[in-house]
């Protein structure tokens, strides 16, 4: 594809642009382009987040210092001497009747939260949270849906300088507890439940065993969302009651703000501390610059309080912009979008995808102007039918970033073009490139996606990680001083990226690295597949053994013909290289509880380890599929005995 399908209006008023000019007028720059500006942006790291923050006019109770005192990775040091709060920035300078949350459930009217209401319950619960003994640094958890009382209670917590951390009610308790456990929170906020696919999921007895398996919580919170709430907790009407003024306690730019937590897919969950200055300007350039939101646009990104989009979508209220909570099912995205007038909507190509093969039609939506995809790659054929719907107002702004940063490393802009298939940019600030084993820059090439300057919304640390010593074996340990995310990525000639999979699920035949998406990005558009996995596995004999899994449609039986269309398919849009030993039907594909494939996990018990060792069942979708792929592994062990014998 050498035509991008969407391009920027060049006379368009957008914030980036009346950024670009703020920032160059300050400093006798002219930035003529994106490329310009985002050469500065990662050069001139001090004068580009010291620009952000004059240009969004964050606000200090003390002299900020200087934006980048100390540029060393892994701990940069960022306005050392600031004293802000996040929750002030999103509530300060607002018009009390105007909507700042559309709180949504399925098969219900949206119900409206003014920045009035917003910050009322917000110093209310903080109110609340204060006079049961909360303060700087203790543990507030959420176990709720993705619902305006998380956004709160999260405004909340930050607000008092507490520290906050959630998790959506599809975890299991067990899965919860391995998360929270660790933190010894002092407050628990839950919901009694959710409505997901037309029937309603109660959860007031997990709400309750969660509760007995926290001993440190001496509060708990209760939302009644299905019913009365849970019994033996605070009602939230009453943790919401009165009307106190609002107040922000004050806390250093490295004050930790929350801590989000990894799959936990391979082992305990590693909970990665961020801090309320590099979050805050991090998010207003994400919200306000990349995205250009601002009062009068809606913010709706269909996630859950388990993944770090949740946390994105909370940020959109930094910029003035309504965000919308929706906690039910995704099969009504798009009508919801065109009812809640959503300006900004994101979503994940895996939903794209079932859109195509379900042949969605897409209701008007006059108010849309950008679908954010961020989770794994998007097929360029996906992208290409999403943009032959929605038409050339519409941008599809691919993204890539982790819950590392909570944030994209790679991205969109409003005056960057779209290639189907590629992601147009690295986002301002960001020193992305890819590199090869020796540390070399590649263009052109697959390589290791790196970030070479530091970012303020780089973690702070791990919880309970003496000495750093995980947090630098997770992003350093490979090169030593620059960032190594585990991502496959390409840098193309024309500044673009191209992301192919994890790099710690690597196919490697021959010497040649390759991308899982690549794969699925050719078999599951077809309409006999309904999801793929593929894996590559070097076995004890010095052999490498690269078999698909299929999941297929219904009705659709794994023959030799389907299988020779997917071969064809794999030549034609990847590579004769990238065609499996073997196809093998399968009953599901698990996935993370953020959706993610367990390439990794499987790879290895593939490759002989025990279930137990690299899976817990608690952070995965669907445990009983674990087995079925241990049988696999069984099966194969056996026969590649038989074979030596």
């Amino acid at each position: 594809m050498t035509e991008p399908r969407w391009v920027p209006d060049p006379g368009a008023d957008t914030r980036i642009a009346r950024f670009a000019a703020f920032a160059g007028e300050r400093r006798g720059l002219r930035f003529p382009g994106y490329a310009e500006l985002h050469r500065w942006s990662v050069e001139q790291l001090g004068d580009f987040w010291q620009a952000v923050w004059d240009f969004f006019d964050v606000r200090s109770a003390t002299p900020p210092g200087p934006a980048l005192a100390e540029p060393e990775m892994p701990h940069a040091k960022w306005f050392p001497g600031a004293q802000l709060n996040y929750t002030e920035h999103a509530l300060r300078d607002r018009r009390p009747e105007s909507v700042a949350i559309l709180d949504v459930r399925e098969a219900a009217e949206p119900v409206e939260y003014t920045w009035g209401d917003l910050r009322r319950q917000v110093a209310a619960l903080a109110d609340t949270l204060r006079r049961n003994g909360v303060g700087r640094d203790d543990r507030v958890v959420g176990y709720l849906p993705n619902i305006a009382e998380a956004v709160v209670a999260f405004l909340a917590t930050a607000s008092l300088g507490a520290v906050w951390s959630s998790c959506g009610q599809d975890y299991a308790v067990p899965a919860a507890v391995a998360r929270f456990g660790q933190l010894e929170p002092v407050a628990l906020i839950t919901a009694d439940g959710y409505r997901f696919a037309g029937a309603d999921r109660s959860r007031a007895a997990e709400a309750q065993r969660l509760r007995e398996q926290l001993p440190t919580v001496r509060l708990a919170i209760s939302v009644p969302r299905l019913g009365s709430g849970v019994p033996g907790m605070l009602p939230w009407a009453d943790a919401v009651a009165g009307e106190p003024e609002f107040a922000a306690e004050p806390v250093a730019f490295d004050h930790p703000l929350w801590v989000v937590f990894s799959s936990g897919t391979t082992g305990v969950p590693k909970g990665i501390v961020h801090g309320h200055g590099g979050v805050l300007l991090e998010q207003l350039k994400t919200s306000g610059l990349h995205f250009g939101l601002g009062e009068g646009d809606t913010f709706f990104w269909f996630t859950t309080p388990s993944w770090m989009m949740w946390n994105s979508q909370a940020g959109g209220l930094l910029t003035g912009a309504r965000i919308v909570c929706y906690d039910g099912s995704p099969t009504s995205l798009w009508e919801l979008a065109a009812r809640c007038e959503v300006t900004v909507l994101g979503t994940s190509p895996g939903f794209l995808l079932s859109c195509v093969k379900e042949g969605a039609k897409l209701p008007a939506l006059p108010s849309l102007r950008c679908v954010g995809v961020t989770g794994s790659a998007l097929p360029a054929s996906t992208a290409e039918w999403l943009a032959d719907r929605l038409g050339p107002r519409v941008q599809i702004a691919s993204t890539s970033g982790g819950t590392d940063v909570v944030t994209g490393f790679v991205g969109a802009a409003p005056t960057l073009p779209v290639y189907a298939g590629e992601i147009s940019g690295p986002c301002l600030g960001v020193a992305a490139d890819a590199y090869d084993p020796a540390g070399r820059s590649l263009v052109g090439e697959v390589g290791e996606l790196v970030i070479t300057e530091p970012m303020p919304s780089m973690p702070l640390r791990f919880w309970h990680d003496p000495g750093d010593v995980r947090f630098r074996e997770a992003y350093f340990s490979t090169y030593p001083g620059v960032w190594r995310q585990g991502d496959w990525a390409t840098h193309t000639e024309r500044g673009t990226f191209v992301l192919h999979g994890r790099s710690d699920s690597t196919l490697n035949r021959h010497g040649v690295r390759m991308g899982s998406a690549d794969i699925y990005d050719a078999v599951e558009p077809l309409p006999e597949i309904a999801e793929a996995l593929v894996l590559g596995v070097e076995e004890p004999d010095g052999g490498y053994w690269m078999p698909l899994f299929v999941t297929l449609s219904p009705g659709t039986e794994l023959d030799d013909g389907l299988r020779s269309r997917l071969v064809a398919a794999i030549r034609a849009h990847a590579s004769p290289r990238h065609v499996p030993d073997e196809i093998v039907a399968a009953p599901g594909i698990p996935h993370t509880r953020t959706g993610k494939k367990l390439e990794v996990p499987l790879k290895r018990i593939m490759q002989g380890a025990e279930p137990s060792a690299v899976a817990d069942p608690a952070a995965v979708d669907d445990p009983a599929l674990i087995d079925w792929y241990a049988g696999v592994a069984a099966a194969r062990a056996a026969a590649l005995a038989k074979e030596t014998a």
